[in-house]
Order: structure tokens, then sequence, then C-alpha cells
């Protein structure tokens, strides 16, 4: 039994009916029609490309809804330039004070374009697009945007001139945790660091932010403090006593002139034997025997 005429006024009342009714409109895969039990969608996008039952063909659903309802067809989509992409970039920047990537979701006053997708078409070629390229480093050329797959090179002497006016500025060195480099727009002093230890950006890798400035500073880096000696501790000890009269205790503080040095981490280091020591002192111990040290050190300092 022929079926009878299709009719695209009556195709496109049932696509209306179907978005009224389901908030999208109906593609291939959509199923009966509602308004039209006999009918299916996949049956009518057939006769649409076909050219059956009274329809002129070289058409499709898909086609047909974007020509008269303004439907994105994924098949077929516009054509895309730099000078859009780029004039879609400007706007989204002058609206949100950042520049898009392609994570930054739907392209404002452009419906049904995405910035994974302009990311996408960008790199593959696609709607007209020469390729190989990206959003990240379009907007680099572009807009001078940084683009973190393509950081520019880093030297020893720049990390050294950031770290110097850091210090001079605040009175403290820099670690990784300190945040934006003042002096580098976009740059961050973990940044820096993760460079210095994976040989990025110029680097051979090995180092870390802590190590160069204990290495080019004299800055104490906790995760590696320099290697004692019990001569050296006893030097320390004699200039405490000729200061204050008394022999250092663990409970001293700080040691005068040694960045970081404290007369607990010595005591610590002593009875641990750790930073290239090998005695089983600890402080107290150590001044008694080479200094003789009992007088003046009382129970709080064996404590």
């Amino acid at each position: 039994m022929p079926r009878t005429l299709l009719y695209v006024s009556h195709i496109l009342s049932w696509a209306d009916t179907h978005c009224k009714r389901t908030g999208s409109w109906p593609n291939l895969n959509a199923g009966r029609i509602s308004d039209a039990p006999d009918e299916t969608w996949r049956r009518v996008d057939s006769a649409l490309r076909i050219g059956l039952r009274g329809l002129r063909g070289g058409s499709s659903l898909a086609r047909l809804l974007a020509e008269q309802r303004g439907v994105r067809n994924r098949s077929c989509l516009p054509r895309l330039t730099a000078k859009q992409i780029l004039a879609w970039a400007d706007a989204h920047y002058a609206s949100t004070g950042t520049w898009p990537t392609s994570e930054s979701g739907p392209i404002r006053g452009a419906s049904g374009e995405t910035w994974k997708a302009i990311d996408h078409a960008l790199r593959l070629g696609m709607r007209s697009l020469p390729g190989n390229s990206s959003l990240s480093r379009l907007l680099s050329k572009q807009r001078g945007v940084r683009n973190i797959q393509n950081l520019p090179r880093l030297s020893i002497v720049q990390v050294l001139a950031w770290v110097d006016e850091h210090h001079r500025r605040t009175g403290r060195w820099p670690t990784s945790d300190t945040g934006p480099v003042a002096d580098a727009p976009g740059e961050t002093w973990s940044a820096v660091n993760a460079a210095l230890q994976k040989g990025r950006r110029g680097f051979p890798g090995g180092s870390s932010l802590a190590r160069l400035l204990a290495k080019r500073r004299g800055v104490r880096n906790p995760k590696q403090p320099p290697r004692l000696s019990v001569s050296l501790i006893l030097k320390w000890a004699d200039k405490y006593k000729r200061l204050n009269g008394l022999w250092p205790t663990r409970h001293s503080g700080s040691i005068e002139g040694m960045n970081g040095e404290t007369w607990a981490m010595i005591d610590r280091a002593l009875t641990k034997r750790q930073r290239g020591l090998n005695s089983k002192f600890s402080l107290f111990h150590l001044l008694k025997q080479h200094r003789h040290a009992m007088k003046h050190m009382g129970s709080r300092s064996r404590s």
C-alpha cells in the first residue's frame, strides 16, 4: 500500500510540536512522530534525502530545520574565520576580564558555538580554517595572550633578578608557595620551581627554587640543610660563650650569623646523627666532654 505524500509544511508543524513538547528539535533518532503515529523521524529524513513521497530530495531533516527554523546543523556548520573568532574573544575579554580557553563553555552571542568546538576546528582545519593551530596559539599570536603550552625560555640570570627584586621589596626570599612573580606578569614562583625541577623552559632539571637560592644566595634550604661537624659546632658554642657568658643549650634559640640555624636543630642533628654527624652526643654532652661545660648549664639544658 503506497504511503501518503509528505509536505514540508506538515514536517515543520510536527517539528514545532515536538520542540514545544520536549524542549528540543527532533533528529532522525527521535522515534515516532507524536502528531503522526504511523510516521517516524527517520523515515521523514530518508524521504527528504532521497526524494520520496512527493518530496524533491537532496535535503535532510537537519538541513530543513536549519533553513526554516535556524536550528544548528552539526553536519553543515557555518564557515569560520580568524577575524570572527578574535571578535568573539575580544567580547569575552570585555565582559569577563579574562581571555577564553577551550574550557570556557558556550560563546555568548553565537548560538550553538562553544570555545571547545572553536579550538577543535582551529587544530584540525575544519570549517574553512587552515588547521595546525589552536585557540591559545591564535590568542598568543594576535593578542599577546600567554600560552601555557608554549612558554618563553627562562635563564638563571633572569630568575635571580626576580629573586633579588622580591627580596629587596619584601625583605623575604621567595618560595614555591609565594604566588605571582611581581616583575613578570603571568609568572608564578610555583611555575619557576617546576621548570627548575623538571627541566622545562631551557633548564636542565634536577634543581629547585630552594636549591638555587641555597647555592647562589646562601639561603637555607630546609629540605637540604648544610652538613655539620663537631669542630664547627664547638666554634659556634665558643662564640656564644664569649658573647653571653654562658654555654648554649638546645633552648638558646637562633645561632647568630648563621642563617636559619638554631641550637635546637644542632642538638637534634647530634642526637639523631644527621647532617654528616656521627656522634651519639646531645649538645649538652658534647660541651661537657669537649669544653667541660657543666657550670652554668642547669637541669633545663639536659631535659
